[in-house]
C-alpha cells in the first residue's frame, strides 16, 4: 500500500474507532457497550488494511480474549489538575520522540484499587489524553508492557458522568499495536501507574 493509500486506511481506522467509542458513551447498559466494542474491534482487526495484527494473521484470527465484565471496575472519578506534573519521554520510532506531561490525577480509585492514576498529555499539535497503565496481572493474564484505557488520539475515550466526573471503565482496556506485532512503538506505562492489585477484566494477553 502507497504512503497516501496507507494514510487514507489511518484516516478511516480511526473514524471507526471514533464512532465506536461514541456509540459506547451513548449506550447507557455498559455490558451491551462493551460487547458493541469487543464485536467491532474483533471484526476491525480481522479485516481492516490498518489492524495492528500482520497480514498473515488476519487470516487464522479468531478473536481477541477479554475477562468478564465485572461491574465493580467501573467508576466515576473525580480528576484533579496536577500541581507537580511527571514527564516522561518515549521514543516512538518513525514518529520521533513523544514527550508525555500529567495533567490531572483520579479520585476514587484508592479504596478499590489500592492507588490512583494518573492522566497524562501527549505533547503535539493538539495534544491528547492519555491513561496507561500496569497491574499485579501485567505480564501474566495481560499484555507484559500494561495495557491502555484511554487514547484520545485514537478515540478511545469513554466520556463523563452528569456530573462531570471521568468515566474508567477498566473492562474498556486494551492492548496497544506493539502486543500483536514488533513493527509497532507503544508508550509504556508510567511506573507512576502500576496498580498493585489484578485487573483481570479487560482485553488479556494475545496467543496469536
Amino acid at each position: 500500500m502507497s504512503d497516501d493509500g496507507g494514510r487514507l486506511a489511518l484516516w478511516d481506522w480511526r473514524r471507526r474507532i471514533a464512532e465506536l467509542y461514541a456509540e459506547v458513551r451513548a449506550e447507557r447498559d455498559p455490558v451491551k457497550a462493551w460487547w458493541r466494542w469487543r464485536e467491532t474491534r474483533d471484526r476491525l482487526f480481522r479485516e481492516h488494511p490498518q489492524s495492528p495484527l500482520e497480514p498473515a494473521e488476519r487470516a487464522r484470527f479468531r478473536g481477541l480474549a477479554y475477562g468478564d465484565y465485572d461491574r465493580h471496575l467501573r467508576f466515576a472519578v473525580v480528576l484533579h489538575p496536577m500541581a507537580e506534573p511527571v514527564s516522561a519521554r518515549f521514543d516512538a520510532g518513525g514518529d520521533g520522540l513523544l514527550t508525555l506531561t500529567s495533567f490531572a490525577r483520579t479520585e476514587g480509585l484508592a479504596a478499590p484499587l489500592g492507588s490512583e492514576l494518573l492522566l497524562f498529555w501527549i505533547e503535539g499539535y493538539a495534544g491528547s489524553v492519555f491513561l496507561p497503565f500496569t497491574d499485579a496481572s501485567t505480564g501474566k493474564t495481560s499484555y507484559g508492557a500494561g495495557r491502555y484505557l484511554l487514547d484520545t488520539l485514537k478515540g478511545a475515550d469513554l466520556g463523563s458522568d452528569p456530573q462531570g466526573r471521568g468515566i474508567l471503565d477498566f473492562n474498556f482496556s486494551y492492548n496497544p499495536s506493539c502486543a500483536y506485532s514488533p513493527r509497532w512503538a507503544c508508550p509504556l506505562a508510567p511506573a507512576e501507574n502500576a496498580l498493585a492489585i489484578a485487573i483481570e477484566a479487560g482485553e488479556h494477553k494475545y496467543s496469536g
